[in-house]
């Protein structure tokens, strides 16, 4: 069986910077690490790979550094990692992002199974994934917290919901995003990281992916910061001094003198 991981690179902060002429976060200078979700992902399909032979292949969009970084996803047993990578991605939404994967996976071409993380943590969209499926044409669910089978052209797994879980069944090739509660991801081995140091990351340009460059990058994206700017919090504070009972009885008289405010 042949699984494909969409993984992201993602700051390594919360103090994250924006680039106020195009409303891009700016990833220059700033640590990156993969994805936190994505690890759950790869973790996945690593364990079907065990179970089930075939091979696991990691595909990530982003500047030319990304691929040590998809390096480490080969020291966890991961076979082969490909980076898309071109200046007409950059400032991609979504739905450029998933356009961009969509041409890569086609590239590829031989595949049963897509898995993504549910979400990016500099984003929160959760839009890729299922964005992604529309774009290859295939069925796909998310939030998948348990794989309870799989074999060739079939999947169901457990869906987490607010209230439990749903069971989906669907035809393969398919694309899932996953949750955390689906796995406990493994830590490189001593050979993987050996065999890490002398993989090739496999660097494609949009055009050898055959993307059209208006549909990649800000011209394919729709969806655009319009502004950015760090909100403002003014917390004002005051001592009151005097015995326990002279404190008590100032704290009830400023508290029913800003509820007759606020009633006003």
């Amino acid at each position: 069986m042949n699984i494909i991981v969409c993984v992201k690179q993602v700051p390594a902060t919360n103090e994250v910077k924006m680039n106020k002429e195009t409303n891009t976060i700016i990833r220059e200078g700033v640590e990156a690490v993969i994805n936190p979700f994505d690890a759950y992902a790869i973790e996945e399909a690593l364990r079907i790979k065990d179970k089930t032979g075939g091979k696991v292949t990691v595909m990530s969009m982003g500047i030319p550094s990304v691929a040590a970084l998809l390096k480490e996803t080969i020291a966890l047993g991961v076979d082969e990692a490909v980076l898309l990578s071109d200046r007409a991605f950059a400032g991609s939404d979504t739905l450029a992002t998933s356009y961009a994967l969509s041409m890569g996976i086609r590239k590829i071409n031989s595949y049963d199974l897509v898995i993504c993380g549910k979400q990016a943590i500099d984003g929160d969209t959760a839009q890729v994934g299922p964005s992604l499926a529309e774009k290859l044409g295939i069925p796909h669910t998310t939030y998948v917290r348990k794989i309870e089978e799989i074999s060739e052209g079939f999947i169901r797994c457990q869906r987490l919901t607010d209230d439990g879980y749903e069971v989906v069944e669907m035809p393969l090739p398919a694309v899932i995003t996953v949750v955390k509660e689906i796995n406990e991801p493994r830590l490189p081995s001593i050979k993987g990281m050996m065999r890490a140091k002398k993989a090739v990351v496999s660097i494609w340009s949009a055009d050898d992916i055959g993307a059209d460059k208006n549909l990649c990058g800000l011209k394919g994206s729709p969806t655009q910061v319009v502004k950015t700017f760090v909100p403002l919090h003014e917390v004002q504070s005051e001592m009151i001094e005097g015995k326990p009972e002279e404190q008590a009885s100032k704290l009830v008289e400023k508290l029913v003198s800003m509820q007759f405010m606020t009633c006003k």
